[in-house]
């Protein structure tokens, strides 16, 4: 390739890319307006960005504009996107989940995880009942069970902390109880992801040897995070451009070496961000190269809508969609509304942690992804699944209201009858 043809491509390239963030911005904007949650408006629009223009430009003409080459590069940059994003999620899970959980916290943790769990057992029996292959695919039996549980047992722990600061429950019972719980059941999940992966090779031997190399890549986190926190260092961090390219370094290296041996590179970025010290210096690298791919996470979702959900629409069932939808409310909400009054809570807080464990968002499409890649899931029932998140996430909002207006409601009936209520006045 001749300079002038590589200028020529990195322009289309850049050209592509504002347009993709032009439309996620737009999308930003219209879930403001509906009093949404950003990531909602960034998730529908960049992953309907693809489709849409494919049907209104048709394969040829769009091909045309966004040729299989810069396509490439966008995948690479989607790629890289999502691994410095992922550092920063895995780190946050980390350094915040409880050194030690109280009776409540492990009552909605089990509520918000069992329960879910086993509604995804039951998409599972669903699809395999069905019989339908293009829904089914090739995965193994139990991997295939496993990654559905996996999928609908997700809670998105940086929109729920979003959500709780947005509406001021933060500091709340609800609010901790929630995002502790959150921060429970994605741990397990992630484990349970790299089990999934695992199964999917179909043989005994091919599962020992993903064990085996997710058991390693564990080994060399846990040494990086020994080395890292060294005196040596803790110097280098004095340097503050030092740690951040060590951070996307380490990240970017166990991604690509956890893809080369079978697992995904989301594992091996999950697995960096467990490397990472919990220290200041290191936070603040940790938090720098997050931002960073978080910046280029909108690209994933365009990407992603052109790669997979092109081939998913018209050829996922509505009924799968809807048994999706249903499985993931009911395993979430019932879960975690179970879990709550368990651990002792009232009824009206049990509801908002109910409604609050549905929220899955961009953690749910990562956890999609990984496993689409792994060849556990099929477009059909991904596209199912990604309907499924987006509904639970915004729904999330409008249920809350729904419970503070029912509980207000129900506590003026249930004022005496010469009870003067606030802001009645004296006549």
């Amino acid at each position: 390739m001749s300079s002038a043809e590589f200028f020529i491509r990195m322009g289309h390239v850049l050209a592509v890319l504002c347009g993709v963030l032009l439309v996620v911005a737009a999308g930003r904007f219209a879930a403001r307006k509906a009093h949404q949650p950003e990531v909602v408006g960034e998730l529908t629009a960049g992953l309907l960005a693809g489709p849409a223009a494919v049907w209104l430009l048709g394969h040829d003409t769009f091909d045309a504009v966004v040729p299989k080459e810069v396509l490439s590069v966008l995948k690479l940059t989607a790629q890289a996107g999502l691994v410095l994003f992922l550092v920063g999620l895995t780190h946050e899970l980390r350094s915040g989940a409880p050194a030690r959980m109280g009776r409540a916290a492990a009552w909605v943790s089990a509520g918000a995880l069992v329960p879910a769990l086993g509604t995804g057992a039951l998409l599972a029996g669903w699809v395999l009942l069905t019989g339908d292959e293009t829904v089914r695919g090739t995965a193994p039996t139990a991997a295939l069970v496993l990654v559905l549980a996996v999928s609908l047992s997700v809670t998105a722990v940086p929109v729920l902390a979003r959500i709780l600061t947005d509406r001021g429950m933060f500091d709340t019972g609800a609010g901790r109880l929630s995002l502790t719980a959150a921060l429970v059941t994605d741990c397990v999940s992630w484990l349970l992801l790299s089990v999934a992966v695992g199964l999917g090779s179909g043989s005994l031997a091919g599962f020992l040897r993903a064990m085996a190399t997710f058991v390693c890549g564990v080994l060399v986190a846990a040494l990086l995070r020994l080395v890292l926190r060294k005196r040596v260092a803790e110097v280098l961090c004095r340097r503050p451009w030092v740690p951040v390219l060590l951070t996307a370094g380490i990240a970017m290296g166990m991604a690509a070496a956890m893809e080369h041996l079978g697992m995904t590179a989301i594992l091996g970025a999950a697995l960096a961000g467990l490397a990472v010290p919990v220290t200041d210096g290191w936070e603040s690298a940790v938090a720098r190269v997050s931002r960073a791919g978080r910046a280029l996470v909108p690209v994933f979702f365009v990407v992603t809508g052109i790669t997979v959900l092109t081939a998913g629409f018209g050829s996922a069932p509505i009924t799968l969609i809807g048994a999706a939808l249903v499985l993931g409310i009911a395993g979430k909400t019932v879960g975690g509304y179970a879990g709550a009054r368990l651990g002792g809570q009232g009824h009206w807080d049990a509801l908002r942690i109910g409604s609050l464990m549905n929220t899955r968002g961009l953690t749910e499409l990562i956890v999609l992804h990984a496993a689409y890649e792994a060849g556990l899931l099929t477009a059909p029932l991904f596209l199912a699944l990604v309907v499924m998140a987006l509904v639970t996430t915004a729904m999330t909002g409008p249920a809350l209201l729904a419970v503070d207006r029912a509980e207000m409601r129900h506590r003026q009936t249930a004022l005496p009858p010469h009870t003067v209520r606030k802001g009645d006045g004296v006549r």
